[in-house]
């Protein structure tokens, strides 16, 4: 757990390897009583509320959302993927995705989480990838979100884990329950093309059957309505990957297409630049795949960039996309915004002992820059990750080594 005590307020890294104090949960409407953190080995007899239904007047409680939790966890354990839709209909899946994305939809690129007492905590998280058992965990330890405790998940909810619809799902019920103290950012996973490689397609197929193609194609449609990073009390900067370039651009020519004049707009001949947080705010974040190009690249920046030691901004070649930045662009970025921190998520220790000149990530997190004013931290939130030793819905052992052999020429 790491403390950022030059902040406003008392923000907390949560990480998998440091479990977080158990904190009180606040005092208003929408907190938790003590003895709610139940669990399946507590209470080992099935959930008196399968299947769920939904709220008769659409809106979540926390009886809800932890009816959700508790009936996850148990089906996790007791019930087969190919029946899970007897646990939760399309119909409830449907009223879920549908209240999360009106939500969703009009929250801006960078969510920024304001108006924070002095009392307040924030836990960032990092990548989860469909590991149910530990988001429920961390939820438990760290203290449920509540009035005065702020939650934000750094993207990759799905793929490669066996629960990663339950992952999601369970998320988005705190987003629609609490929207304005849960956010979730988006991930590189949260994606057509990988959660096609890594799994996340064929669990939902396997868990909806004939219904299954409905149950992805919103799933996709909801992780475009993400947003891409937070800003937490003015001093902690977040998003899956990191940094991202100016888009200084011009419009060169129209071309005409079925829809009408298109303007395709062409960079100007000057070398990378770091972008801005305005420039941020503009980007279309509704596109799932790459090619990336034109507004589209800082989207894909990102969600594809990667930190390095050496200096400068550069495109970042081994992946084929996004870029990778040294210590002088995290301190020009800090400095331009007077933040303390970047906290970005990805790599996990996999990725990380192919980095020569980074940390590893066995303790869940790494310091990767340390600069005159602040520090870059990476976060990794899934322990034990990758969890082989239960079903992860894609052939893991042609596509082991993280994301750098993604083809992205075929999407």
């Amino acid at each position: 757990m790491l403390s950022q005590s030059e902040s406003p307020t008392s923000t907390t890294t949560t990480t998998n390897s440091s479990p977080a104090p158990n904190l009180k949960p606040g005092s208003d409407e929408n907190s938790l009583p003590d003895d709610i953190a139940t669990t399946v080995e507590d209470s080992p007899r099935p959930p008196s509320k399968i299947p769920l239904s939904w709220p008769p007047d659409g809106k979540l409680t926390l009886d809800w959302v932890q009816d959700l939790s508790f009936t996850f966890e148990w089906s996790s354990k007791n019930i087969a993927p190919s029946n899970f839709s007897s646990v939760l209909s399309v119909s409830i899946f449907d009223s879920l995705v549908r209240s999360a994305l009106n939500i969703l939809l009009n929250e801006p690129n960078c969510v920024r989480i304001d108006g924070c007492g002095e009392d307040s905590s924030a836990v960032v998280v990092g990548d989860v990838h469909g590991q149910l058992h530990d988001v429920i965990f961390l939820l438990r330890d760290a203290g449920f979100p509540s009035d005065n405790r702020f939650f934000v998940f750094n993207g990759d909810y799905v793929d490669r884990g066996a629960w990663g619809l339950e992952t999601f799902l369970l998320l988005l019920a705190w987003k629609v329950f609490l929207p304005n103290r849960v956010f979730l950012l988006r991930g590189n996973h949260e994606s057509k093309y990988c959660t096609s490689v890594y799994g996340f397609e064929q669990e939902v197929m396997k868990k909806y059957g004939d219904q299954g193609e409905h149950v992805y194609r919103k799933c996709l449609g909801c992780f475009k309505g993400l947003p891409l990073a937070s800003l937490i009390a003015g001093r902690v900067f977040t998003s899956h990957r990191g940094l991202f370039r100016s888009m200084a651009a011009t419009p060169s020519k129209r071309t005409k297409g079925k829809k009408g004049p298109r303007v395709v707009l062409k960079k100007q001949a000057n070398s990378l630049a770091l972008g801005s947080l305005d420039e941020l705010s503009k980007a279309r974040r509704s596109v799932l795949d790459p090619p990336w190009e034109g507004l589209n690249l800082i989207p894909g920046d990102v969600m594809w960039s990667d930190p390095s030691m050496d200096p400068g901004l550069s495109p970042n070649k081994e992946r084929g996309i996004g870029l990778l930045w040294g210590p002088d662009c995290t301190e020009e970025f800090l400095k331009k915004y007077q933040l303390k921190v970047i906290i970005r998520s990805h790599e996990g220790p996999d990725a990380r002992e192919k980095r020569p000149g980074l940390s590893g990530m066995q303790e869940g997190y790494t310091i990767d820059h340390v600069v005159e004013f602040g520090k870059l931290i990476t976060l990794f939130s899934a322990p034990d990750y990758p969890q082989f030793q239960v079903n992860a819905y894609y052939n893991y052992k042609d596509v082991i080594d993280s994301d750098e052999e993604l083809d992205f020429a075929s999407m």
